[in-house]
């Protein structure tokens, strides 16, 4: 067989060699047109699954897509591809009714399917072996992280390693679900991102990079979102001043203006309460502790943010729910509510855009994180922006504008005063 090197674009030998020593079990692969992240787990499988059979591991695999149609045109010409590249067309039989490619000399398959109909997914099995590989394509089609987790409950069984392939085109909309997912840390998970500038030229042909040279003179937007995979946005967000970055323990050691704030939420809304330091000379904001739970009681909730804000630590609330304020101060927390106005929302957001930068610890704050980078103004029937800010999917940017009601001062904002 060809040499893995030379079939594999260089930026993915690492990944290979990571799949190779079994170090994580989910592989995210985003990237612009021509990346080779397709190719790549194109040739993977088939690989793997010929490598499993000469130490008798009897594994399969599956290739998934949103809708069944789309498979014969994707994922199974692109592993056929593989196969032959790999040299190893004579030992694989093919078959698309149903649709599947078997290793002749062990009987691994692998096998395909559409998400548009559950049953056959959850329907999936295998005469001998597990089902060890499984490549979602175009990721971002699917619906979203659950859906994502009830098929993998459904085919990662009987198996002590896997290696699932998440490959997509990062949609423009920072909101969109799988942009926020790889945006967030995961356990057992290898995030990786390429682009058309790491593959050989000769792999691209002359013709493919003078149209990508040609976008990125006339479209540079377009083409940092067509060719390098960016999440360019969609012009509709609010927050461009958001960075997502590690807030280690020295750093928030030194923080000594601490801003404390709480939304409350039960039955469907999440009680969402956040810690962060506001730098007032750089104008700059550090959100590094969290929670996000939803049917939390206030005795709970007053229980775990005490050993953080102690009994002098002065929080900012929702003031539309005096009971609970009521409630947990009696459990020890100093509460206030906040102070509203007609202007008080737009005020507020406006002032959070207005700093120099929101720094945001993904790990200890994700779900802030989603809400900042994926907030954005909602578009009526025509797909026109609304005006106004979305009253949706912000408890957290609500905890945020209250725990920072006394910094919120500046020539920008008075005309809401």
């Amino acid at each position: 067989m060809t040499k893995v090197s030379e079939l594999i674009a260089p930026a993915f030998h690492c990944v290979h060699r990571d799949v190779a020593a079994g170090r994580h079990t989910h592989y995210w692969l985003s990237g612009g047109r021509g990346s080779c992240k397709s190719s790549f787990v194109g040739i993977e499988i088939p690989m793997g699954l010929m490598r499993d059979a000469q130490k008798g591991v009897m594994s399969h695999a599956v290739a998934l897509r949103r809708y069944g149609v789309t498979l014969r045109e994707s994922v199974y010409a692109q592993l056929l591809w593989g196969i032959n590249a790999l040299g190893a067309a004579d030992y694989w039989t093919t078959g698309v009714s149903p649709m599947a490619l078997t290793y002749a000399p062990t009987g691994q398959r692998i096998l395909f399917r559409g998400a548009d109909d559950p049953m056959k997914v959850k329907s999936i099995k295998v005469d001998s072996g597990y089902i060890k590989y499984g490549w979602y394509e175009e990721v971002n089609e699917f619906e979203g992280e659950e859906k994502l987790r009830s098929i993998n409950q459904s085919l990662m069984r009987g198996g002590a390693d896997f290696a699932f392939f998440y490959t997509f085109n990062p949609p423009r909309s920072a909101r969109s679900w799988c942009n926020q997912y790889v945006g967030a840390p995961h356990p057992d998970t290898l995030v990786h991102r390429t682009d058309y500038r790491t593959v050989p030229r000769a792999w691209l042909g002359e013709q493919f990079l003078l149209e990508a040279e040609h976008l990125r003179e006339v479209k540079p937007t377009a083409y940092a979102h067509e060719y390098l995979g960016e999440v360019t946005g969609t012009g509709g967000e609010v927050f461009d001043n958001v960075t997502l970055r590690a807030i280690p323990d020295e750093e928030i050691g030194r923080f000594d203006r601490i801003r404390r704030g709480l939304d409350w939420g039960y039955a469907t809304d999440p009680l969402a309460y956040n810690e962060g330091h506001y730098d007032k000379t750089r104008r700059r904001l550090y959100l590094f502790r969290e929670i996000h739970q939803v049917r939390l009681s206030n005795r709970e909730a007053a229980r775990r943010i005490l050993p953080w804000a102690g009994s002098n630590g002065r929080i900012v609330c929702d003031s539309a729910e005096p009971k609970s304020i009521a409630e947990v101060r009696d459990y020890g927390l100093r509460v206030v509510g906040a102070r509203k106005g007609p202007d008080s929302v737009e005020y507020g957001i406006k002032w959070l855009q207005d700093l120099e930068e929101i720094v945001i610890d993904p790990a200890r704050c994700p779900e802030t994180a989603k809400e900042f980078t994926g907030y954005e103004l909602d578009r009526d029937r025509d797909g026109n922006f609304k005006a106004g800010f979305p009253d949706h999917d912000n408890h957290h940017i609500d905890a945020v504008r209250y725990a920072c009601e006394d910094d919120m001062t500046g020539p920008a904002l008075k005309i809401l005063r």
